[in-house]
């Protein structure tokens, strides 16, 4: 796992939820594909500080607040 991976966040979201946080965070991202998903979500790639606050804000909608690491 990268260092920057927000798995940790990830596996707190309600099974309900996965689909719409997935949405988001990719569409927060730029992301469109599930490799470009997959190397974010593993923290392979380094976020810019704006992103980073963006998943913040994003897990913090769905009360998770422990968001990084894997």
């Amino acid at each position: 796992m990268g260092k920057y991976s927000f798995q940790r966040g990830f596996k707190q979201v309600q099974q309900k939820d996965v689909p719409a946080v997935r949405k988001k965070i990719m569409n927060a991202l730029g992301i469109d594909s599930r490799g470009g998903w997959r190397l974010r979500l593993n923290g392979n790639v380094e976020p810019k500080v704006s992103e980073a606050a963006t998943i913040e804000k994003i897990f913090a909608e769905y009360n998770i607040t422990d968001v990084w690491g894997s």
